[in-house]
């Protein structure tokens, strides 16, 4: 496209739009607000000093972890007891990013039995966290593995 000759047309054109690009800048930032930060208010216990007891839907529901002093590459089972929905659970490295492993429960008499087998890592002791979704509220309870 050719070069135009800058008429006075053009000129107040130019003028015009830059003062409404302006005037939307300002307002835009004087009248900014920040929106709010929601977090996710996660109910965190540790399996390694025993039994967790949350309570969901006015019930207490206790989560286990067998054996009691989990190894790594040794399959673990996580059970659930006290509750009549499926939960989902996924358990993820703390101390190292381990990837996303997904725990596959089996429903029991007393509950839910999930089963899951904890990678070894480079480090003699590693701690990772199982995460519960349980009626889209998530129960967080942490664990270490050694070598």
């Amino acid at each position: 496209m050719a070069a135009q000759k800058l008429t006075r047309g053009r000129l107040i054109q130019i003028i015009v739009l830059m003062i409404v690009l302006i005037t939307a800048f300002i307002w835009r930032t004087v009248t900014y607000q920040k929106p709010p930060v929601i977090t996710n208010q996660a109910k965190v216990c540790n399996l390694n000093t025993g039994n967790c007891t949350f309570t969901i839907d006015t019930k207490p529901v206790t989560i286990s972890l067998l054996p009691l002093d989990p190894k790594a590459n040794i399959p673990l089972q996580l059970h659930i007891s006290n509750i009549a929905v499926n939960p989902s659970a996924t358990v993820n490295g703390i101390s190292m990013n381990m990837g996303i492993l997904p725990v596959i429960f089996k429903q029991q008499k007393e509950g839910w039995l999930g089963e899951f087998t904890v990678p070894q890592c480079t480090a003699d002791k590693m701690t990772w966290a199982i995460n519960i979704k349980i009626n889209n509220n998530i129960y967080t309870s942490e664990f270490t593995v050694t070598k």
